[in-house]
């Protein structure tokens, strides 16, 4: 009896694979789509919520303005999207997770699961600690320094994209602690080296913070300190949870 070829086996077993990719980032897009659906009506709204930090500390009489035609349209719709990619983050999370998933070791697996949560979780940490904390009070210092004379009306496409930006820096920012334990799981550096790095770490946490926040002492404390913390639990999670190599496939 004709066993099948190696070539037609490696053959089947791509395409098998890659069906699954394209089912799983259907499944995805499925999901963005539905929750941008539900959004849309409320995009205005949103638009105002994200614009609060701004408005309520520009002077009186000042106020958000549209310098395209399109953009009073457009840009509320830009956030609708922007929201429902973060709010269907979890699930696409889950549909990368269970393609990669079957080819992981079982070691593998139990490491990876907690990390990817703890990522997911502390980048929407990342949103909220700008949104709540960090802009208001950078919008308070630059509406401070506002020259005399000059009067501040900002475009609501630049605003989305500042603020976006920023949820996006100070959401990677918060993943330090997920960075120092895959780093360590991987065998690159082990606990003692993280504690006599903590001194590179402070001063790369203010550098970090001096590039992405607006230009006040107040905003880059408000990144900075955090990330110093945060390097200090992921130092902590590294000494509870990780054995160095952890990453690597057992020897049997």
């Amino acid at each position: 009896m004709a066993t099948p070829e190696p070539d037609v086996d490696l053959q089947q077993g791509l395409f098998s694979h890659l069906l699954e990719l394209r089912t799983r980032l259907l499944k995805a897009c499925a999901t963005v789509l539905v929750v941008l659906l539900a959004l849309v009506p409320f995009a205005n709204r949103l638009y105002t919520e994200l614009a609060a930090p701004l408005v309520a500390r520009l002077p009186t009489g000042a106020h958000l303005i549209a310098t395209e035609v399109a953009s009073p349209f457009v840009t509320p719709l830009k956030l609708a999207f922007y929201a429902a990619l973060f709010i269907s983050m979890p699930m696409i999370l889950y549909q990368l997770w269970a393609f990669v998933s079957p080819g992981l070791y079982k070691h593998e697996k139990r490491l990876a699961r907690p990390l990817l949560a703890a990522a997911l979780v502390l980048f929407y940490i990342g949103c909220a600690f700008a949104y709540f904390l960090v802009l208001p009070a950078a919008f308070r210092f630059l509406t401070a320094i506002t020259p005399q004379g000059v009067e501040m009306m900002t475009d609501i496409t630049h605003y989305l994209d500042f603020v976006m930006l920023m949820f996006f820096a100070f959401g990677l920012c918060f993943e330090v602690p997920v960075a120092v334990v895959v780093l360590a799981a991987m065998g690159i550096v082990d606990v003692e080296k993280l504690r006599s790095s903590r001194r590179y770490a402070i001063v790369g946490a203010f550098a970090i913070a001096a590039f992405i926040t607006p230009p006040d002492i107040t905003s880059m404390i408000m990144l900075a300190v955090p990330m110093c913390l945060l390097y200090e639990l992921g130092v902590l999670a590294v000494r509870w949870l990780v054995k160095p190599g952890a990453l690597k496939p057992d020897a049997s």
